[in-house]
């Protein structure tokens, strides 16, 4: 799923493209796309209105229209786009031919539409009122659609208050990072890199972090975003923005690498499932204190090999899983490249 860079490489490319367009229809052809209409109030909701800006929420998009003149819905709105784990966002000629993963279409009177693809059909957009102070939606209206957690990114989250927060709490490091109401916009991708560059295990219970690690990983936390921003975030599996791919896979220093050497010590990267989800570290730079996680808390649901069961293989050159991995890369690469084309999936 496209993390806080990935969404923002979007927004700032849609920015560029469709602020000051105006939009003249809109259609949608897979119901449950629209969350918070059926497809002919859609329509009518959004005919008319001007895009006056994109910004970003968590992990969501943010697409500010302007007033329209009586109705309803005449206030100025916010689309929010949840992207889920193959959405992707096109701006291309009116009337040109597009597979059939297209689900929803803004047509614009320059003579363009803002199209959403989704393989998966997990993608969500709704249109609320909004709140001209936050851009938010109005309060009440979209309860549970966006994220409550602070932005890792933002002036406000200074070192001494994450510090303060994680000492509050009791999960995990790498499913806390995760939960949109603790930071809202990091997942699995920039978890893992974060935590490796602060060199704090994933197990790790939060409320066990120093002060001082707290801070360093805040530091590493930034970082990383602000690179991964800076690359255009990381296109692995479906993730393109409307004017192309991320490079920052090609930078990540533990993500999808198990059994490649740690960039640190030259140990193999190891990966265990928390909560679910991949993880992977180094267990030699990001060792776990015998005291932090209890007896039995790991999870007895995982799937795949613990760590400890790992051969370590792929240290020199790579293995057949990891030929595979690479393989799936490449074919997700002309996946993406397709799509940007409008050609058949």
């Amino acid at each position: 799923m496209p993390e806080l860079p990935e969404v923002e490489t979007i927004a700032g490319d849609l920015r560029r493209l469709v602020t000051g367009a105006r939009i003249v229809s809109a259609s949608s052809d897979w119901p449950p796309t629209l969350r918070s209409h059926d497809a002919d109030g859609f329509a009518r909701a959004v005919a008319g209105r001007e895009i006056e800006g994109v910004g970003r929420r968590g992990k969501q998009l943010l697409v500010w229209l302007g007033p329209i003149d009586g109705g309803a819905d005449a206030a100025a709105a916010v689309l929010t786009i949840h992207l889920k784990m193959t959405g992707q966002l096109f701006v291309g000629p009116a009337g040109t031919p597009h597979d059939r993963h297209v689900h929803a279409v803004l047509v614009l009177a320059d003579g363009r539409e803002l199209r959403f693809r989704d393989i998966r059909k997990f993608g969500r957009i709704g249109l609320y009122r909004r709140d001209d102070a936050t851009g938010l939606p109005v309060e009440g209206e979209a309860v549970g659609v966006l994220p409550t957690g602070l932005e890792p990114l933002a002036d406000d989250l200074t070192p001494t208050r994450f510090a303060d927060l994680l000492a509050r709490r009791r999960g995990r490091l790498k499913t806390l990072l995760m939960n949109q109401d603790f930071l809202a916009g990091v997942g699995n991708i920039y978890a893992d890199e974060s935590l490796w560059r602060a060199r704090l295990h994933p197990l790790r219970e939060a409320h066990t972090v120093k002060p001082a690690d707290a801070r360093r990983l805040h530091a590493a936390l930034r970082a990383v975003l602000v690179e991964a921003v800076e690359r255009r975030g990381s296109s692995v599996d479906d993730y393109t923005a409307p004017e192309g791919d991320g490079s920052m896979q090609e930078h990540l220093q533990v993500y999808q690498r198990a059994g490649e050497p740690c960039d640190r010590c030259g140990r193999p990267i190891r990966r265990i499932v928390v909560g679910g989800r991949s993880t992977h570290f180094c267990s030699w730079c990001q060792r776990l204190p015998s005291a932090a996680v209890p007896i039995g808390t790991v999870d007895a649901t995982r799937r795949g090999p613990r760590w400890t069961e790992l051969s370590g293989e792929g240290v020199v050159g790579r293995t057949a899983a990891e030929e595979s991995r690479a393989a799936a890369r490449k074919a997700a690469a002309t996946r993406r490249a397709i799509a940007r084309s409008g050609g058949p999936a």
